[in-house]
């Protein structure tokens, strides 16, 4: 069946040449915007889809509208009264926030009685309904084109905050505007925002981050990385802050949960929120990632890493506080590693190199191309000056992100942006943001110490004066008295003296500062707020200079996706925009494989796979009655014949990124099957280039989900809540 590649309207000034038709992509690679879905209904169908394709394409029909959410994972409503589940590691920092070392539910676990005891999830958390969509390309990019770069920048960013202030005039609504296909597409996207978010239940970490970091991005994988939240809102319906009047959202769809589940080769599809991949940058921006930022960043995260466990002792309160940035780190650096090994396997920077050079070979082979050509030339200039600029700036954005500083510029930021109106003030200082903000700054008394922000900054110091002089900054210098030959003692005693005598590790003056104006920050003798201030012009220099990048960027890279969208049509490819934190479906089957010579990959793990890794210690170290029920053999209804136990974990060849944890993995009839949470090592490269080979997605089967709920944690009352299908 031939299908449409992009419609007419996809792209305003996009030419037809863009425009053809072809057969869906092989090995089920793309990361789909759900209004593509159509296009490729023949082969979901193919691939066992069971429901109509079309309806995919409704954001608020079933299953769609069931699909949620968390700014930062994604999450899918299972019962009629808000219940929402969500990974493990993206509920964690709530669990986290209302632990300390004396009653810590990282260690026990938590699990609310009735609705009364459900915790407030930490400041700032959200819940996102997704109630409409609407593609605004034209109003965001007409008269764009034969503007100066920084003018351009302006013009594009003061479009998007006026049609999201339009957008946000029904309240309780949070409102987007996504760009897609390198700017060459923009989508209005309308969200009910649940600012009441509860905690529900998480499994104690020796269940939802069994294996841990050791584990983390391996096969097989004996991980319960799933948790619960609810949504709140005001008796009324609308979206409110947390009150004890508040009552559960009640959503329009919710999804029902398999008990029967998958077995291999089964149809299956992942409904999430990806962040970002990067398969369509350009030779340059390749090779300055894996040649120089990747490697730099995996030596400073380990040596970050080893600075905050020294700092933060096991079992202290401030390992607590830390045990979220922790993990966020060595699953970073664990990413990194991976993508810098994938990248060498599959000869990145080489296939990036051939795929230029045959764009430039189908570029030439038609005249009506050539201005393809020169706008690509100058992109691949712009991206050669952001990868300078990268590099010469990396030092000292670390040497000035301890959390006392970063709080004390956003400060003095908002005490500026407040003399302007608020439709003129820069994102993230709008009166829209400022709950968030307030919430922010809150947050921060539960994952700070002093002892640990301090040695965190002067191991950012400590690297940022050993670069040359071309990547030193003569203000930050100047302040912290940073000349030749610094002298690391003297240094520690100057930073000493900051921690002593800032009150801003204080909830209530950070509170007290919200409605400072610059003169009176100016006059403060704290002296974060003073190195804040004397840094201030210099961090809007390097702010202008990458916006006029950007715009610049907003002028030449649509015609480049448009090349490439044009190309990829020639050989029979539907095009599909990077991920951004949008709506996508992936969909594949239950699948192992072979990632490389002599190793192969079973599709499921067993309960009696997580007995035998068990030692008693941590990360291994399951709980005492989940051990005894396996060794019971006390499977329930839960077991899978064909493996004769209970799954805990399966593969599939679905393409994932990060943003997808947390993602529903719905079966050919779009009932919940298991929560995405993490891809195997062999696949983090690709983010950059899908390899069908070794691409593997590693979820969480609901089997296991609830016969842990079952067996070991005593959630009855939760799974009955839930329409548990067999």
């Amino acid at each position: 069946m031939l299908k449409s590649v992009l419609t007419a309207t996809l792209l305003t000034g996009v030419s037809a040449a863009a425009l053809s038709f072809a057969p869906p992509l092989a090995a089920k690679e793309g990361m789909f915007t759900p209004d593509q879905l159509p296009l490729i209904a023949e082969d979901l169908r193919a691939t066992g889809l069971e429901i109509d394709p079309e309806a995919l394409s409704d954001l608020t029909g079933f299953p769609m509208g069931a699909i949620v959410s968390l700014g930062g994972c994604s999450a899918s409503f299972v019962s009629p009264e808000g219940l929402v589940v969500t990974n493990h590691h993206c509920a964690r920092g709530s669990v986290q926030y209302n632990s300390t070392a004396e009653n810590n539910y990282l260690v026990d676990g938590f699990l609310a009685g009735a609705k009364g005891d459900e915790l407030p999830a930490a400041p700032g958390s959200r819940i996102y309904v997704t109630v409409a969509e609407e593609d605004v390309t034209a109003r965001m990019r007409e008269g764009t084109q034969s503007l100066e770069p920084a003018a351009r920048y302006d013009l594009v960013e003061q479009r998007n905050k006026d049609i999201v202030a339009e957008c946000e005039q029904d309240a309780g609504y949070r409102c987007l505007v996504a760009s897609f296909f390198g700017g060459a597409q923009y989508k209005l996207i309308k969200r009910l925002e649940v600012r009441d978010v509860r905690l529900v239940y998480a499994p104690a970490d020796s269940v939802g981050k069994y294996g841990g970091d050791i584990d983390n991005w391996q096969w097989p994988r004996h991980t319960g990385d799933f948790a619960f939240y609810r949504a709140y809102v005001a008796p009324d319906g609308s979206a409110a802050d947390y009150a004890e009047e508040n009552v559960p959202y009640q959503p329009e769809h919710h999804l029902k949960v398999s008990a029967s589940g998958l077995e291999e080769g089964d149809f299956v599809m992942a409904a999430g929120y990806p962040g970002s991949t990067s398969r369509y940058t350009m030779l340059a921006e390749v090779e300055n990632t894996f040649d120089w930022q990747y490697p730099t960043f995996v030596t400073l995260l380990n040596e970050w890493i080893d600075t905050i466990e020294e700092a933060a002792p096991a079992d202290s309160d401030a390992r607590v506080k830390y045990e979220s940035r922790l993990a966020g780190l060595n699953n970073y650096e664990k990413n990194l590693r991976g993508q810098i090994e994938g990248a060498r396997r599959v000869g990145l920077v080489e296939r990036r190199r051939m795929r230029e050079a045959a764009l430039a070979e189908w570029i030439a082979a038609d005249d009506s191309r050539t201005p393809f050509g020169a706008a690509i030339a100058q992109l691949s200039e712009l991206a050669d000056e952001s990868a300078t600029a990268a590099r010469t700036n990396f030092w000292y954005n670390y040497a000035t992100s301890s959390q006392m500083l970063s709080a004390a510029e956003r400060i003095y930021r908002l005490s500026q942006e407040r003399l302007k109106p608020d439709a003129e003030r820069e994102p993230g200082y709008q009166e829209r943001d400022m709950t968030f903000f307030r919430q922010g700054l809150q947050a921060l008394d539960r994952r700070y110490d002093a002892e640990v922000d301090k040695a965190e900054w002067l191991l950012f110091l400590d690297r940022y004066t050993a670069q040359p002089a071309q990547a030193r900054v003569e203000v930050l210098d100047r302040q912290l008295g940073l000349g030749n030959g610094v002298d690391m003692a003297a240094l520690e005693r100057r930073i000493d003296g900051y921690y002593a005598a800032t009150k801003l590790d204080e909830a209530e003056y950070r509170a007290s500062l919200l409605d400072a104006t610059p003169e009176q920050l100016e006059a403060s003798e704290d002296p974060f707020i003073e190195l804040a201030v004397a840094l201030y012009d210099y961090e809007r220099t390097l702010e202008a200079q990458s916006e006029a990048r950007t715009g610049r960027s907003l002028a030449l890279r649509p015609a480049y996706m448009e090349a490439i969208t044009g190309w990829q049509a020639s050989q029979g490819k539907l095009a599909y925009p990077d991920a951004n934190s949008t709506l996508r479906v992936t969909y594949g089957t239950v699948l192992g494989g072979s990632p490389r010579d002599g190793m192969a990959y079973l599709p499921f793990t067993t309960l009696e796979g997580l007995l035998a890794k068990d030692t008693g210690e941590d990360p291994f170290n399951a709980p005492a009655s989940q051990l005894e029920a396996i060794r019971d053999k006390d499977y329930g209804p839960y077991a899978l014949d064909s493996i004769g136990s209970v799954p805990v974990n399966f593969l599939s060849d679905l393409d994932s990124t990060g943003g997808n944890s947390g993602s529903a993995t719905l079966n050919a009839r779009a009932e919940l099957v298991g929560l995405l949470f993490d891809g195997t090592f062999e696949s983090v490269n690709s983010d950059w280039d899908f390899d069908p080979r070794t691409t593997r997605t590693i979820h969480v089967d609901t089997r296991y989900m609830l016969w842990v709920m079952d067996k070991v944690d005593g959630a009855q009352a939760l799974i009955a809540e839930m329409d548990v299908v067999d």
